[in-house]
């Protein structure tokens, strides 16, 4: 990997990890999304996450986009799951990950690790386009007793999950967008 340009404070600038995110992951052809829809270009979400240099600085940056009365962060199965590990590292803050769905043996959870009941949670999601699973999953973890105001991203794809997600009374705070990219 070649080296980042850092700023100030040695940390690497956003525009640096956009810039290897892109070189690292982004694919293009005909990909069907889990939205259902076809896209002519992918983010290849496990090259990026793969990573240990550019996972790091991706998180770092992250941290500043939590909100400050969050006590909980869920990553999303498989995703979101690298991402809220470090982030919960650097944060401090426990962290939940969640299944797409409650497992059928053992504890039969649907949200493993801190409890989740009465706490405010932010889920952690890698790339988003529609925010389909993001509202199923959210809609699941308020069932069992979280408050889901927000979800924070890597990559926003720019596809209609803001108002989606708004709609469910949850904003989307995302790291990079895909107008962050080149076109």
């Amino acid at each position: 990997m070649e080296a980042f340009q850092k700023g100030v404070e040695g940390e690497i600038v956003k525009s640096e990890i956009a810039k290897q995110i892109y070189t690292v992951s982004h694919l293009a052809g005909s990909f069907k999304l889990r939205s259902g829809k076809i896209s002519n270009e992918y983010f290849d979400k496990y090259q990026f996450e793969a990573d240990p240099i550019l996972l790091n600085a991706v998180v770092k940056q992250m941290l500043t986009l939590i909100p400050t009365d969050i006590k909980v962060l869920a990553g999303l199965e498989l995703g979101g799951i690298s991402i809220v590990t470090l982030l919960s590292h650097y944060s401090g803050l426990p962290t939940a990950f969640v299944r797409k769905e409650a497992k059928k043996y053992g504890t039969s959870r649907l949200a493993e690790g801190v409890e989740i009941n009465n706490q405010k949670v932010l889920i952690v999601e890698d790339v988003v386009t529609s925010g389909g699973q993001i509202i199923i999953s959210a809609n699941q973890l308020r069932q069992l007793g979280a408050q889901i105001d927000y979800v924070l991203c890597v990559i926003d794809r720019e596809e209609g999950a803001v108002d989606k997600l708004l709609a469910e009374g949850i904003t989307l705070l995302s790291l990079l967008k895909r107008s962050d990219f080149p076109n």
